[in-house]
């Protein structure tokens, strides 16, 4: 037969057919015996290779049509290589038939192009999630899928009118190859806003508490700003949970959504419908623990904290049992895994219902007691192994603890070397039956060098700085040339050094830490020497008289050991100071004599505790408090000066060329005057050796309020901070060094008198001075304070915390005020600030930042009103 016999053959009879052995004809199907197979349309694929994969030979005897041909043709099209598929009888020899399958390839994709979408990374993911990369097969279901999976991609981010449109074009290529381009056109519009959150069924709790239940999803409100009202499909369906959570810890054990609709308004604006049915309010009955040998039915019941007849709270009970978003909770759970029992399981069942009450029963498997067995560290290119491992809380042969899991997590990230987002305990090898486990931990190196490079204009002319610090040295390897990278590192140890230099002063400090004095102890040696001279600056012409000479030369020694009691995030500190301040031809507000020196030792005795979370850059829990006394030795107790009636004493009093003495007008005493004291030598005697005693005490708390998922933590910082500089002999008085300056970014800069800069953000740097509180006016010369106090409330939300850069935004409230004495002290009359602002830790360049506050009071001995707007920029420290 020489005319040609076309057969078609249809998909929806291929997916009915069932598979079978032999070949079956379909409806008058005659059976044939394949003569030849040809095949046309194929461009990237061989003739051969495509019958071989249809797997139809010459000589087979075939129903046509019939089962045999269905199942090659389903083949063909499952392989997603074809767009249209033909078998053709061309002739017909008898039994003989001649076939020829017409096939078409699928295109493949050159080259796509998203449009209406702005930013590159989210062109890049979408390409990425739908696999539209060159080569791949362009498929009516690509096509179909790409189109559905961006539509509903913005419509779960709350962009329900969001419409995707894909065509295709062909490519030119001169291979001849089949390729087509793409375009992805998106058209997202804009949120759909919520505009009303219905009720139906609720008689126990108000709308208004229900609302406040759904903790993402608001209607529109035109006073509550800081809250969207768009309408996001995910946050949405947490919300209803978190609905139910509200009906179950008011006891409503039974409460459930009926349903929940969606109303569309307009395009612009929805509604929300939710039934609910509320059920029983129920009471807890008797609870009984069945398993524990461990602890006794009493120890569980306090560790548990809830009681029969007690509202129940199935939220409460859940988190009292095991609560998953805090692995250090004081829940049941890690009441056994803190003490071994990591295999332990409890589950609570209820075991009666009646009436309004349930009673419960706390089943306990407590499994075998763990140990570790192998305790390892990976990750650690350049901080040596011993560095960490002294870290650790977690030791081989120990029993488990979840609470030495997380402690060891917050040590190594305190340590600064790591990526504190990044370190991670990984259980390896956890063996049920022998109760033994391996731990490894992960850590990601950051940067630990910093570098302080400034130049700016102040103080009367350039002032340059240039500072190192490396906060990872290794002493050791100092003598070691293949450690300089740059330098030696991976020991742990501080070393930092710095300049700074203007036209009138100069200074440079040197400072050492080695974390772990001798290596077998958690003792801490920290050394410094620093050395300052700065020379008199004329205003008028501006100008340094080199001839006129301040110098301060500084070592300070110190111990600190960390302790076991009350706990072990307490150490007690102990440092010896010295310095030296040398006056040459130099006349200031603090001295009268222009030549002369003063000695300052010091004995400083401090203890502070420090819980802070994992992150030091970005605490997220915890606590760092301290409290430091610094005390000068006693002098006037054994040095035979009387500082009462020093003026009086011969040897101080003032005299002229011919050594008479002379009165208070300069004039040679005359019968009943009284001579007049030499106050330059006077202050030269009183301030031979210092004399004063310091008490500092500040503490700062950290509270998550909020988590809205990952690393993303709304933080509260609140601080307090207060400070008194007194006297042991109050003829002798507190010294001008050692004083408190309050006020602006906090920054000492170069402080030649040992002051104390105290940073309160919406004011001028160090002019926050103290006032007269008898008249609310008079402010005292700006020469420092004997007494301050400071608080602080700092709201603080994470942008990145990668570890290239971790920027955090923050917010503040704000105040202070500074005193010359107790009689003056009020607590409540502060001069007080808002503002915003941010910060930046590069591990290169440390703490970067930048403050507007706003003060609302004026500067003491000002009637000019608020201070206003101050801008701050910061350097190295946080507030």
């Amino acid at each position: 037969m020489t005319k040609r016999i076309i057969f078609l053959l249809a998909f929806c009879l291929i997916s009915n057919i069932s598979t079978q052995a032999q070949d079956l004809p379909l409806g008058q199907g005659k059976k044939y015996t394949i003569g030849s197979i040809t095949v046309t349309g194929a461009e990237s694929y061989n003739e051969q290779t495509i019958i071989a994969y249809s797997g139809l030979s010459k000589g087979e005897e075939i129903f046509i049509p019939g089962d045999r041909l269905s199942k090659v043709l389903k083949k063909l099209w499952d392989s997603n290589l074809f767009s249209d598929i033909n078998f053709y009888i061309t002739n017909v020899e008898g039994d003989v038939a001649h076939l020829e399958l017409e096939i078409t390839e699928v295109p493949e994709l050159a080259e796509v192009r998203i449009q209406g979408i702005s930013k590159k990374r989210q062109t890049e993911e979408l390409i990425k999630e739908n696999n539209l990369t060159p080569g791949v097969k362009v498929t009516e279901n690509l096509t179909t899928t790409t189109k559905n999976y961006i539509e509903n991609k913005y419509k779960k981010d709350g962009y329900l009118n969001a419409k995707v449109v894909v065509s295709t074009s062909p490519a030119v290529d001169t291979t001849g190859a089949n390729k087509v381009n793409m375009v992805v056109n998106v058209d997202r519009g804009d949120k759909v806003k919520i505009s009303n959150i219905e009720f139906n069924g609720n008689e126990q709790l108000s709308n208004a508490r229900l609302r406040r239940a759904l903790k993402n999803t608001k209607q529109k409100n035109f006073f509550r700003f800081w809250k969207r009202s768009k309408f996001i499909a995910s946050d949405y369906e947490e919300d209803k949970t978190n609905l139910i959570n509200k009906y179950k810890e008011k006891g409503f054990r039974d409460a459930r959504i009926l349903s929940d609709t969606l109303i569309r308004k307009d395009n612009d604006n929805i509604a929300i419908r939710i039934n609910l049915e509320e059920g029983n309010r129920y009471y807890i009955g008797d609870i009984e623990f069945i398993g524990n040998t461990v602890y006794t039915d009493e120890q569980l019941g306090r560790a548990l904290g809830i009681s029969k007849g007690d509202i129940y709270n199935g939220v409460l009970l859940k988190e009292r049992i095991a609560d998953p978003s805090d692995p250090d909770a004081a829940d049941l759970a890690n009441l056994y895994k803190n003490n071994g029992y990591l295999f332990s399981q409890i589950n609570p069942v209820e075991t009666r219902v009646y009436n309004d009450t349930i009673d419960f029963e706390i089943r306990i498997m407590e499994g075998k007691e763990a140990y570790f067995n192998n305790i390892s560290v990976v990750g650690n290119d350049k901080t040596k192994d011993h560095v960490i491992y002294r870290e650790l809380r977690t030791k081989p042969g120990q029993k488990y603890s979840q609470q030495n899991v997380i402690r060891t997590l917050r040590e190594v990230g305190q340590l600064g070397f790591f990526d504190a987002e990044q370190i991670s305990p990984d259980f390896q090898n956890v063996d049920p039956n022998s109760g033994t486990l391996d731990m490894q931990y992960s850590v990601v190196e950051a940067g630990a060098s910093q570098i302080e490079l400034q130049g700016g204009y102040g103080g009367g002319g350039f002032i340059g700085t240039l500072g190192l610090s490396f906060n990872n040295f290794s002493l050791s390897g100092i003598f070691d040339k293949e450690a300089y990278k740059p330098l030696p590192m991976g020991d742990g140890q501080t070393l930092s050094l710095r300049a700074q230099a203007s036209i009138f002063y100069q200074t440079y400090s040197l400072n050492f830490v080695e974390p772990w004095f001798g290596g077998q102890r958690p003792v801490s040696l920290s050394t410094s020497f620093s050395y300052t001279r700065q020379f008199f600056f004329d205003q008028r012409r501006r100008r340094a008289d080199k001839s006129r000479s301040f110098d301060i030369l500084g070592v300070n020694v110190g111990l600190a050991k960390r302790l076991r009691w009350p706990d072990d995030y307490f150490t007690l500190s102990q440092a010896v100071g010295f310095q030296r301040y040398d006056l040459n031809n130099y006349n200031t507000g603090l001295f009268t004599f222009g030549d002369g020196f003063s000695n300052n030792l010091t004995y400083t005795l401090g203890i502070t505790r420090n819980s802070e979370g994992i992150n030091p850059i970005f605490p997220t829990t915890g606590s760092n408090f301290s409290l430091t006394a610094k005390f000068t030795p006693p002098y006037s107790l054994w040095n035979g000066v009387d500082y009462a009636n020093l003026d009086q004493q011969r040897e101080f009093q003032l005299e002229d060329a011919d050594g008479n003495l002379l009165n208070a007008d300069g004039l040679r005493l005359r019968p009943g005057d009284e001579p007049v004291g030499d106050r330059g030598k006077i202050d030269q005697e009183k301030f031979k050796w210092l004399e004063f005693y310091k008490i500092k005490f500040k503490g700062s708390w950290f509270n998550t309020l909020y988590n809205f998922g990952g690393n993303s933590n709304l933080v509260l910082r609140t601080h307090a901070e207060f400070g008194f500089l007194g006297a042991y002999n109050n003829d002798r008085g507190i010294p001008p060094f050692e004083r408190f300056f309050l006020g602006g970014d906090g920054l000492g800069a170069f402080s030649l008198d040992g002051r104390e800069v105290i940073a309160l953000r919406g004011y001028p740097n160090q002019q926050v001075v103290p006032m007269d509180r008898s008249t609310i006016s008079q402010a005292s010369n700006n020469d420092g304070a004997t007494l301050y106090n400071k608080y602080s409330l700092e709201l603080r939300f994470p942008i990145t915390l990668k570890p290239m850069a971790s920027i955090y935004a923050l917010t503040f409230l704000e105040a202070g005020a500074t005193y010359d004495n107790f009689r003056d002290y009020n607590p409540f009359l502060l001069n007080r600030s808002a503002g915003a602002g941010i910060r930046i830790f590069m591990p290169q360049f440390g703490l970067l930042g930048i403050d507007f506050g706003y003060g609302f009071d004026p500067i003491p001995g000002s009637n000019a009103g608020p201070n206003g707007w101050e801008t701050h920029f910061i350097i190295g420290q946080q507030f």
